[in-house]
């Protein structure tokens, strides 16, 4: 009986190529088939990143439909699970590409969850949207004894509020539409002078506004973030 495939979690991090680990580059050039998710339109960013070395390979795009219902994610997330181990069980490895890393707010933790235990499993760690953000800005995160919360612009208003106030830095992701609101919180809280705002960290349209009175009260896009670094 062959042995079973193992499945491989490769970050292939925010959006340079040339971020990519060596790892993950050695993993992608010995597998024989690679997953990664893809929005209803077929565009897939993790795939984008890591074409140049993707060339023979089986695809397998993940289709996610774009929407708050978790009902359809979840469903996508399990028929993609089902051809993954069916590739798996014939004995052949899967990489699971994922933008950033794996296991920081990452697609691939939900597949984990359904072929972790079934099938020998490794993480390759990419570089997650966090860091790429304060090397854009040359910004240190964090030093010494302090505290770095990282929230999601969907939270609500007050574990927003909460974070801003108790946290020595925060970092907010994923701001979209949701980015007036963060605006209005952080001049609440008083952490507006402490803010930068990073769009598309370390890819050739990266935007960073260290100002900000000139951060657009408008809906932005997904891939953003804003840094708040106590000074």
């Amino acid at each position: 009986m062959n042995a079973t495939g193992t499945l491989y979690g490769v970050g292939v991090g925010p959006g340079d190529p040339e971020l990519l680990t060596l790892k993950a580059v050695r993993i992608l050039q010995s597998v024989p088939v690679v997953a990664y998710p893809a929005t209803p339109q077929g565009g897939a960013q993790a795939r984008d990143i890591a074409a140049a070395w993707l060339t023979g390979k089986r695809e397998i795009p993940i289709t996610m439909p774009c929407m708050l219902d978790r009902g359809p994610v979840n469903q996508g997330y399990d028929e993609a699970a089902v051809v993954i181990a069916e590739e798996l069980t014939a004995g052949h490895d899967v990489a699971i590409l994922c933008e950033g890393d794996p296991l920081f707010y990452g697609s691939f933790s939900y597949l984990l969850q359904r072929l972790g235990d079934h099938f020998p499993c490794v993480v390759i760690p990419g570089i997650n949207s966090v860091s790429a953000a304060g090397a854009a800005a040359a910004a240190p995160l964090i030093t010494g004894e302090q505290r770095l919360t990282v929230i999601p612009a969907t939270a609500g208003d007050e574990a927003l509020r909460q974070a801003l106030l108790d946290s020595d830095s925060v970092a907010i992701l994923k701001p979209g539409r949701h980015r007036p609101r963060v605006l209005e919180l952080l001049r609440e809280t008083g952490r507006a002078g402490d803010t930068l705002y990073i769009e598309q960290a370390s890819r050739p349209t990266e935007r960073i506004v260290k100002c900000f009175e000139e951060i657009p009260a408008t809906p932005g896009p997904y891939f953003a973030l804003f840094l708040v670094i106590r000074k």
